[in-house]
């Protein structure tokens, strides 16, 4: 029984202390927007990193998604007779729900654990503490611009992935299941409504923030040599994914409850 409560009482102080410092790295960071320097280049440096970069794996699983997303739904709503609403809940659950979800998971597992293995070899190998020698602050230098380009870029990429994954259902629909196009267009725009479009991205914009949030405190804080980089890029991916998930139903019920 004690031993039970004691892994309970480690875990529950490592959730909190991991809390804390995701919470201090993101108010040291937001400080930091007030006053110059701004470091511009790094912006847009890793804004090509996050956005650019990401578009092949993002554009790759919207539209297989929204392919399989069609195919299942046209095989329900076969049995009922009702195979027009196709068109309208693949592009529902594409633009509320699978579009920003599956487009955080994929950036989280890549662009979060490059944050985080970038900056904790910076960490070992003594290149941030080479920057405070340099009158650099590594907060301002490393991580504002890379959690401003995560918030930044991640409604742009949803926005792309929404039109892919709506093509992909529209394309099977119409080419493969001989749907009419017109009726499948006219059931999406008919029912569609601006607030569905603008949810998907507020949560896109909130799953950035915990992806450079996690991925950068992570990196930035990370000890133990290179395995202890292993651990933090680790922790990044999942502790990113986890998070995504579980904020996403916090935010659905907040929008639509």
């Amino acid at each position: 029984m004690i031993a039970v409560l004691t892994a309970i009482g480690k875990t529950t102080e490592a959730i909190c202390f991991h809390t804390g410092l995701y919470a201090t790295t993101f108010a040291r960071a937001m400080r930091r927007t007030l006053s110059r320097p701004w470091y511009g280049h790094m912006l847009i440096r890793q804004a090509e990193e996050v956005g650019v970069q990401s578009l092949p794996v993002v554009l790759l699983t919207a539209l297989f998604t929204g392919m399989v997303l069609a195919l299942q739904s046209y095989i329900v709503f076969h049995r009922f007779a009702a195979e027009s609403m196709t068109g309208i809940v693949v592009s529902m659950s594409v633009v509320r729900e699978l579009g920003p979800v599956l487009v955080g998971l994929m950036v989280a597992g890549r662009i979060g654990a490059s944050f985080a293995a970038e900056l904790g070899t910076m960490r070992v190998s003594e290149q941030i503490d080479a920057l405070w020698t340099l009158s650099t602050d590594p907060v301002r230098y490393l991580i504002l611009p890379r959690l401003l380009a995560a918030i930044a870029m991640m409604p742009l990429l949803v926005i792309v992935a929404d039109f892919v994954g709506i093509y992909g259902g529209y394309a099977i629909s119409v080419y493969l299941l001989d749907q009419n196009p017109s009726v499948y267009i006219e059931n999406t725009t008919a029912y569609m409504e601006l607030q569905d479009f603008y949810s998907g991205l507020v949560k896109a914009a909130f799953f950035g923030l915990l992806i450079g949030v996690i991925g950068c405190t992570e990196g930035f804080h990370c000890r133990g040599g290179a395995a202890g980089v292993g651990r933090a890029t680790t922790r990044a991916v999942v502790i990113s994914c986890m998070s995504i998930l579980v904020s996403d139903y916090f935010l659905t019920a907040w929008m639509f409850g």
